[in-house]
């Protein structure tokens, strides 16, 4: 096939629709290459974005390709044409080997244990599935359709189950944060892992769209189709199954203690036995790091981002990122993504943007507020939110606890829950107010969109005195970049604390644990990717690893 990349589209030439973009395109690449319509055959999209940088003039940026009449013998006619014509810049020909897992000669004696079903968790065990390994996959929280029933009685009373949440659950806490997928990962496997989820019924032009997005309302039906596939392959996936112990012995796993729990709340105990045991359990699995500490498998802390929820009216941002092209439909709801260095030596950043959207109760330990954002795939929501957030690097911690950074955690989060008043009510200040170092005792235009009510007051309270220095350094100076961001009336709702983790479980060139052969760390909690897609690919890349080693 023949890509052509840099291809600009007006935005007048486009009304919203697939048909029409689809349409503009094969006439863009009719008149690129110089033939007449009906020597292309097919046109694909393999990216497009948004080009901004001239308000008065915002177009789409495509990179498609083409399939022509004749295939081979006419693209390099087409190829030789446009280099006697010097035109061949940004056309070039591409034949692309589809990234596949090989599969094992043959199946272990005692399967691999996967433990978590985050992304990392979910593609691994696909892998090992497809790959003819068997894998048994255990997830302390629920499906996806009960999970999605305890997210909404969470919501509507203030129970929380503690297994079972916007942490843990099918899908892991990707599945109530709007699925995101730039992250900027290279892996091989990016394209594979776009599909699957495509093939689980994610919409088409996540395949292309430079920062795509499933929404929070799609995911639960993706997650659970890959369950399906999972299933289908000879895997095994167990709910409301937690790991609460691991066997090791002279340095090797080899077996790990499960407690399933049924809706009736009966438990019941049973020790697995395998050589394998993959651990992708979030970054929210607190007890799981403690076990690992009092086990003496390697921990090391690593850096991390604290801070709040910051909302901003949609139409706002459009319209500082969009001009009068603001609320168009090939547009759709404006992202941003934003940094600032500060005097001092620290930086503030956003976090998981989340265009039209919503801050949801992230909480998953009893007396805790923890915040999270979450958008729907029409992303229709009155306001913008992000997380603004300023690390805590290793040094800021006291002692030498590998945990430290968790235990800071959780003392924010009890703060959070103090300070609005229980219930797992927010703490919330406009950032005027913020700015001046002083309490808020009303909201203003921006009504905050946290689903269990906000009290108002200083949200620097729950916070490490240089998170909140931080925060209050960057407002400004992130204004001049992104006009409206230090809106008075803004809405800041804290604490967000769970970005990333605040530990990493050591492991070596061959991905397995330094102290514990047998022991694969993987995906977010481990200390490995940030994110959807980068959990996804370190899943598949321990999975690939876990397949070479069958001898």
């Amino acid at each position: 096939m023949i890509e052509i990349s840099g291809i600009h589209v007006p935005l007048s030439a486009l009304d919203g629709t697939d048909a029409q973009e689809l349409k503009v395109l094969r006439r863009a690449v009719v008149r690129r290459l110089h033939l007449r319509p009906e020597d292309v055959e097919r046109v694909e999209r393999r990216k497009r974005s948004i080009d901004a940088r001239k308000k008065g003039d915002v177009q789409l940026v495509f990179t498609v390709r083409a399939e022509l009449t004749g295939r081979d013998d006419a693209e390099q006619r087409v190829l030789d044409d446009l280099g006697r014509r010097h035109d061949a810049r940004n056309v070039r020909t591409v034949c692309e080997v589809p990234f596949s897992l090989a599969r094992a000669p043959h199946a272990l004696e005692r399967p691999p244990v996967v433990v978590g079903a985050g992304c990392a968790g979910l593609f691994c065990a696909l892998a090992l599935a497809e790959a003819g390994l068997q894998p048994l996959l255990v997830e302390r929280g629920d499906d996806a359709t009960r999970r999605s029933a305890v997210v909404m009685r969470h919501v509507e009373t203030g129970e929380l189950d503690p297994e079972c949440n916007i942490q843990f659950g099918i899908g892991g806490a990707g599945t109530f944060s709007d699925g995101k997928l730039q992250t900027g990962t290279r892996a091989p496997s990016h394209r594979l892992i776009l599909q699957t989820f495509v093939d689980a019924g994610a919409q088409q032009e996540i395949l292309w769209d430079a920062k795509p997005h499933i929404g929070s309302d799609v995911l639960p039906a993706v997650v659970t189709n890959i369950v399906a596939r999972i299933e289908l392959a000879g895997g095994e996936v167990r709910c409301r199954t937690r790991m609460t112990g691991l066997d090791v012995a002279e340095g090797r796993v080899s077996g790990v203690t499960l407690v399933s729990t049924d809706p009736t709340g009966l438990a019941r105990e049973e020790r697995v036995a395998t050589d394998c045991v993959v651990l992708a359990c979030g970054h929210s699995a607190r007890d799981v790091y403690q076990l690992l500490r009092d086990l003496g498998v390697a921990l090391e802390r690593k850096t991390f981002a604290m801070g709040v929820r910051i909302e901003h009216p949609q139409r706002l941002i459009d319209e500082a990122l969009y001009g009068r092209a603001a609320g168009n439909p090939a547009l759709g709801a404006a992202p941003y993504s934003l940094s600032v260095n500060v005097p001092g030596g620290r930086s503030a950043f956003s976090f998981c943007m989340c265009p039209g959207g919503y801050v949801v109760s992230a909480a998953s330990e009893p007396g805790g507020v923890c915040t999270n954002g979450m958008s729907l795939s029409d992303r229709a929501g009155a306001n913008a939110n992000a997380g603004l957030l300023a690390n805590v690097f290793p040094e800021d911690l006291p002692g030498e606890d590998p945990l430290a950074g968790v235990e800071l955690q959780r003392a924010c989060e009890r703060a959070a829950f103090a300070a609005g008043g229980g219930a797992y009510v927010a703490p919330a200040q406009l950032v005027a107010d913020f700015l001046q170092g002083v309490p808020s005792s009303m909201g203003g235009r921006v009504e905050p969109t946290y689903p269990r009510g906000v009290t108002w007051g200083d949200v620097s309270d729950c916070l490490p005195s240089y998170v909140t220095q931080t925060l209050r350094d960057a407002i400004p100076l992130l204004d001049r970049r992104l006009r409206s961001f230090a809106l008075a009336d803004a809405v800041l709702t804290g604490v967000e604390t769970r970005s990333s983790s605040p530990v990493r479980v050591t492991r070596g060139q061959d991905l397995q644990s330094l102290s514990c052969s047998g022991l694969w760390p993987c995906g977010e909690g481990a200390g490995y990717a940030g994110g959807i897609m980068s959990a996804a690919a370190d899943g598949i890349r321990v999975a690939e690893a876990i397949v070479r080693g069958v001898a």
